[in-house]
């Protein structure tokens, strides 16, 4: 088994899963300012938007990654939670994960909560696997130390409705009218994010060392579009950051069960494995 690569692999398929939401806003001088260059309606819809989501605590979501890699999207689908930290429980393609030789089961569970990253493999028959139905890598391995705070902190820093919170603010926002989105009236917002209005992302993006640096390239901005209902709820959401690529539509708010973290004894954890091949490829 090429642990070494998949365990690379997938650090990237994390970061990329996060990419999206983990954007959020701070310093009300940024943040007024933006509000008076853009347009009233279109902030007090996107302010609704976030309240009603955030108060929502959590979806049920559909999910599709794009690395940009030319290697075809990652699918997803399962549960986002916001109300008491970021986490989600999500089950992935295996193959377009290219985690094949961790699992025979054509999906993959994958958790994150409290900050680590959870992936459902069969037992292996040795090395830090050994015996274990679970793989760990901790958020500080794909972020680094402060980008794992700033994703998995109290606020909920890495979930969607972080990243509405940033559409709200950003200086360059749009209507781009009507659109009928999985069955649903909706009202298409476009907006670029500059580097001054991402806020903790910051933290997670910055480091130019850090895995998702690497893998998104330093562009200084994150383009993002939503599509809101008459419910003043978000039925899609899409960011694109450097190469990749993340869609998410929400299926279904609230009443989602919380995420936990599987027990430590049925745990194999290889983030020192992921540090190293970061640190290697770095040269």
């Amino acid at each position: 088994m090429k642990l070494r690569h998949t365990a690379a692999w997938v650090g990237f398929t994390a970061a990329a899963l996060v990419a999206a939401s983990a954007c959020s806003t701070e310093g009300a001088k940024t943040a007024a300012k933006a509000v008076d260059n853009a347009d009233d309606k279109i902030m007090a819809a996107l302010t609704r938007a976030t309240d009603r989501t955030q108060n929502l605590g959590s979806a049920e979501v559909t999910m599709s990654t794009d690395l940009g890699t030319g290697t075809g999207p990652i699918s997803m689908d399962g549960t986002y939670s916001w109300g008491r930290g970021f986490a989600f429980d999500v089950d992935m393609d295996t193959r377009a994960a290219q985690m094949q030789t961790l699992t025979s089961s054509p999906k993959v569970r994958m958790l994150f909560v409290d900050g680590a990253y959870y992936y459902d493999v069969d037992p292996q028959p040795s090395g830090p696997l050994k015996g274990k139905e679970w793989m760990k890598i901790d958020g500080s391995a794909v972020f680094g130390d402060k980008g794992k705070q700033a994703m998995a902190g109290s606020t909920g820093g890495g979930s969607p409705v972080a990243s509405m919170k940033a559409l709200k603010y950003a200086s360059d926002v749009d209507d781009l009218g009507k659109e009928t989105v999985d069955g649903q009236s909706t009202t298409h917002y476009h907006a670029v994010i500059k580097a001054d209005q991402m806020g903790k992302f910051k933290d997670v993006y910055g480091d130019q060392g850090n895995m998702l640096n690497q893998m998104t390239g330093a562009n200084g901005s994150m383009v993002m579009d939503i599509w809101v209902n008459g419910k003043d709820l978000p039925v899609r959401l899409k960011e694109k950051l450097g190469a990749a690529t993340v869609t998410m539509d929400f299926k279904k708010f609230g009443q989602t069960v919380a995420v936990k973290a599987p027990p430590a004894s049925q745990t194999g954890d290889l983030t020192e494995l992921v540090k190293a091949q970061q640190k290697k490829s770095q040269g």
